[in-house]
């Protein structure tokens, strides 16, 4: 696993941002880069070179699943790796953030073991 890769966390949730930064640095990831909106998120996403997504669900005015469908849509990103995180564990949730193309899900709270699991999964364990 590339622990020196550009990680893009998303949320419009200053504390949570924060908090997913400190996991990250937990697992030793640390060219960790913020977005509070999947608006703001997109045109980083345009604009840099990131190896991974970790996105919040319940964002306005773009939501994580809105900026999951325009990353999946962009011929340069569309296979980026994307984990979704939400408070909601509703499996009409998990099956449309299938459906739009998600790597991974992530239901809060979680801890840095949980967040490691994902990012393996999605990364491969190399």
């Amino acid at each position: 696993m590339n622990h020196s890769m550009n990680v893009l966390i998303v949320d419009d949730y200053k504390t949570m941002l924060r908090i997913i930064r400190n996991l990250l640095k937990q697992i030793e990831f640390d060219n960790v880069d913020e977005a509070t909106d999947g608006t703001e998120a997109l045109s980083k996403l345009r604009a840099g070179s990131y190896g991974l997504v970790i996105s919040d669900w319940n964002m306005q005015p773009m939501t994580g699943l809105e900026l999951l469908q325009e990353v999946r849509k962009d011929a340069k990103l569309k296979t980026l790796p994307f984990i979704m995180i939400t408070a909601e564990s509703k499996a009409e949730n998990v099956v449309a953030a299938k459906q739009a193309g998600v790597s991974n899900y992530i239901v809060k709270p979680f801890n840095a073991e949980t967040l490691k699991g994902k990012i393996e999964k999605v990364l491969g364990n190399a």
